[in-house]
């Protein structure tokens, strides 16, 4: 009897120990989860990968970098007024003394500070929509050349 009744003790320990923590590696601090570390920073704080299907980030105030090509066809924009594209020869320029894209982050400061997704996409978008209007422009001199060419045969 006496060891019937130790083991259901101890069954019944070990059942409310495991019900406490389910999940060893997940952690709630001052209304913070944290998955993979102990002291989570952010109101989610993930040390390790993360495999989803899809990712959604809301823009929040963030400005789509429709005014690359607002800027080119207007010689504005009202989205940002402070909006500059570079000609290919300051791009080089900035790229020769800097070792990285205008408005990037040098890859020492993203080793540092990471990088904030949103932000960065819009500035990767910002950075294509500028390479599609320089291919542009080349492919117009291109043609112009071309049309030269055939007009000296």
């Amino acid at each position: 009897m006496k060891k019937i009744v130790l083991l259901l003790l101890l069954s019944i320990s070990t059942m409310t120990y495991a019900q406490q923590n389910p999940f060893s590696n997940l952690i709630e601090k001052n209304g913070k989860i944290g998955i993979g570390t102990k002291s989570p920073d952010a109101l989610l704080t993930v040390k390790g990968d993360i495999h989803t299907q899809e990712v959604r980030v809301d823009l929040e105030g963030a400005v789509a970098p429709d005014y690359v090509f607002e800027t080119y066809y207007k010689g504005f924009s009202t989205l940002n007024p402070d909006y500059e594209m570079l000609s290919l020869d300051a791009l080089q320029l900035f790229i020769e003394e800097n070792h990285h894209l205008p408005n990037v982050p040098a890859a020492s400061q993203l080793e540092k500070e990471g990088l904030n997704l949103k932000a960065f996409n819009l500035l990767l978008l910002e950075k294509i929509e500028e390479l599609t209007l320089y291919i542009i422009e080349q492919q117009k001199q291109i043609d112009d050349l071309k049309l030269k060419l055939e007009s000296k045969k």
